[in-house]
C-alpha cells in the first residue's frame, strides 16, 4: 500500500520519520511531495495512491480521477472545502480530516488581531522607530466590548472563552443550538452584526455561508465595530468590506484568509485598506499545534487501517 504525502506537513524530518516507522514495518510505502499547483504534476503526484495524506491545498475532481486506486484522503486540515468531497462521495473514498488541531492558534490569534487593531500596534512600532510619540493615536479595551462570535465550534467556543476572559459580553451564532454556558447568549447573525463592538467568523464554508457577510449585513455593524474573518475567505464579501472600510462605515478588520490561498493578487481590494490587518493565512500555524496534526494525522491512519475510521467526514 502507498501513502502519498503531498504537501509539507510543517514538521521536521526527525518527526515525520518517526510517525511513518511503525508503517513502514508493515509494508506501507511512504512519498512525499512538495506543494504545487500544477494540475498534471499532481495528477502524476497522485497516481499510484492508496492513501492520500495533505494539508491545505487544493485537490480537485481531476487529481482524484488520476488516482484509480485512492480509497482514503486524510486532510491535516479542519476544513475540507479544498478538496472535491463529491468526488469522493461518489468513488466510495473515505476522507477524515484533523478536526481540533488548530483550536487555541486560531482563538489567540483572533485575540491577538482585536488587539492589535485597538491599540494601533502596527503604527505605534513605525512611530516608535521613526522617533515619534503616540500623539493622535486612538486606543480601546476589550473589557466592557460585546463580541458576536459567529460559528460556535471548537474553535469558536475556545475564542469565546477567551475574549470571556478579557470581560466582554459574549453573543454567538451556530447552525445546531444546544445549551451552551450561561454567559453566552445565542442570537441571530443579524443581531451580531449589529450590536457587537467585535465580530469574530469561525463558520465553515458551505452554500449557506458562502458570502454570507455581504455588503448588506456589513452595513448593519457599528461605525466603531472591527470584523475578524477566520473562517474562509469566501464567507466575506471582501470587495462589499474594503468599500466600508475606506469609506469608514466600520473602523477596522483582521482578515486571516482569503479567496485563494496567498500569495494575494495585486487585485485583492483589501490591499489597499490601511485598517485592515492582514495575515497570509497563519491562524492554524504554531509549533505545537503542526505537533497536534501531525498526531492527528497518523492517529487517522492507523485507524482507518484498523477499521475504525476516526475525524470522519466521508466513510
Amino acid at each position: 500500500m502507498k501513502t502519498v504525502i503531498m504537501e509539507s506537513l510543517g514538521v521536521s524530518d526527525e518527526v515525520l520519520a518517526e510517525k511513518e516507522k511503525p508503517f513502514k514495518e508493515k509494508g506501507m510505502e511512504f512519498v512525499h511531495y512538495t506543494r504545487n499547483d500544477d494540475i498534471e504534476t499532481l495528477k502524476k503526484e497522485a497516481a499510484e495512491a492508496d492513501v492520500m495524506i495533505l494539508a491545505n491545498m487544493p485537490i480537485t475532481k481531476e487529481v482524484l480521477a488520476a488516482a484509480p486506486h485512492l480509497q482514503f484522503v486524510n486532510i491535516g486540515f479542519t476544513g475540507v472545502d479544498h478538496v472535491d468531497i463529491g468526488y469522493c462521495r461518489d468513488n466510495h473514498i473515505a476522507v477524515s480530516n484533523a478536526s481540533g488541531y488548530a483550536t487555541e492558534p486560531v482563538a489567540e490569534l483572533a485575540v491577538g488581531d482585536v488587539i492589535s487593531l485597538y491599540r494601533c500596534l502596527f503604527e505605534a512600532d513605525k512611530r516608535a522607530r521613526a522617533g515619534k510619540t503616540k500623539a493622535g493615536l486612538s486606543a480601546r479595551e476589550i473589557k466592557g466590548k460585546t463580541v458576536g462570535i459567529i460559528g460556535l465550534g471548537k474553535i469558536g467556543m475556545r475564542t469565546a472563552e477567551l475574549f470571556h476572559a478579557f470581560g466582554a459580553e459574549i453573543l454567538a451564532n451556530k447552525k445546531h443550538p444546544c445549551p451552551e454556558p450561561e454567559w453566552i447568549t445565542l442570537t441571530s447573525v443579524e443581531e451580531i452584526m449589529k450590536k457587537c463592538d467585535i465580530v469574530v467568523l469561525n463558520c465553515p464554508l458551505n452554500d449557506e455561508t458562502r458570502h454570507m457577510i455581504n455588503a448588506e449585513r456589513i452595513a448593519m455593524m457599528k461605525k466603531d465595530a472591527v470584523l475578524v474573518n477566520m473562517a474562509r475567505g469566501a464567507v466575506v464579501d471582501n470587495k462589499a468590506l474594503a468599500e466600508a472600510l475606506q469609506a469608514g462605515r466600520i473602523a477596522g478588520a483582521a482578515i486571516d484568509v482569503f479567496d485563494k490561498e496567498p500569495p494575494l493578487d495585486e487585485t485583492e481590494p483589501l490591499l489597499k485598506c490601511e485598517n485592515a490587518l492582514l495575515t497570509p493565512h497563519i491562524g492554524f500555524y504554531s509549533q505545537e499545534a503542526m505537533l497536534m496534526r501531525a498526531d492527528i494525522i497518523f492517529d487517522n491512519l492507523a485507524a482507518w487501517l484498523d477499521h475504525k475510521q476516526k475525524n470522519i467526514i466521508l466513510q
